[in-house]
């Protein structure tokens, strides 16, 4: 990621407007190049999406017909002789393939974050060409953390549920479950007591829930720690803005943007 130094409203430098000198035929190749650099992103950005959720698939298509094969091999072997060995392998293979899956989730999200970044900072670039339609975007035009978290959502501040229902807490779930399985199944066949089995399966579990969520804040962390913005999300905005501001609303982050405007006309109409 770029090391530039940050600008921008939050650190004390306003947008810079375009050089007056500059012809509309210069500043028209310079929007054009940074489209087209906006389109690949989006293209790499879905090719990255459709790549992850096939690999999801896979593995749950494989979870599920792995499952029923030992249910099969159970009532054909009536849950003895060769049964232990064949269905510790198939948990076996399914826990690796899982861990790889998990990986993988975890790698997209980065990659997910960085093109979402990098069409922030598009976005900035956009506004530096000209200024007024920053109030028409939605998706912000800062290319730092609260900018990153603005664009994933516009109308409210993620939370709980979006975590809960994500892709990234289904596969460690589904995953951390195989897992599971796969050391009580080990223990039971070692001669272990079920009891131990079951504890053992289910503080593997929590474990890997655990460890692979630490690992995934350390991940986000360590991607904002390198990365160092070029825009910054004034302070003062905290909420989304408005869908459809009033003609006379000030632009985000321009200082006593409060409806100020407003305010005087009415003293000065009183008056």
């Amino acid at each position: 990621m770029a090391a530039d130094p940050p600008v921008g409203p939050a650190a004390g430098v306003s947008s810079p407007a375009p050089d007056p000198s500059e012809s509309d035929a210069a500043l028209g190749r310079r929007a054009q190049m940074l489209a087209t650099e906006h389109w690949g992103l989006l293209a790499a950005r879905s090719t990255a999406q459709s790549e992850v959720l096939t690999r999801i698939t896979i593995f749950l298509t494989l979870v599920s017909a792995g499952l029923l094969t030992i249910g099969l091999l159970g009532q054909a072997t009536k849950f003895d002789g060769w049964f232990a060995g064949a269905a510790l392998a198939i948990l076996g293979f399914l826990a690796l393939i899982g861990l790889m899956t998990q990986m993988r989730v975890f790698n997209v999200a980065e990659e997910d974050l960085m093109y979402v970044i990098a069409m922030n900072r598009l976005r900035g670039a956009y506004v530096d060409l000209d200024p007024p339609i920053e109030r028409y975007f939605l998706a912000a035009t800062a290319d730092d953390m609260l900018g990153s978290q603005r664009t994933y959502s516009f109308l409210r501040t993620r939370g709980f549920s979006h975590l809960f229902g994500s892709s990234f807490m289904l596969i460690l779930v589904v995953n951390a479950c195989v897992v599971g399985l796969f050391l009580g199944g080990a223990i039971l066949a070692a001669g272990g007591l079920m009891g131990w089995a079951v504890i053992a399966g289910i503080l593997a579990a929590v474990l890997l829930l655990v460890g692979f969520g630490r690992y995934g804040f350390w991940t986000y962390q360590e991607a904002w720690r390198i990365h160092r913005p070029l825009r910054t999300t004034p302070q003062a905005v905290t909420e989304p803005a408005a869908t459809a501001p009033g003609l006379d609303t000030p632009a985000l982050g321009a200082p006593g943007a409060t409806g100020t405007r407003r305010g005087s006309r009415r003293r000065s109409a009183r008056s």
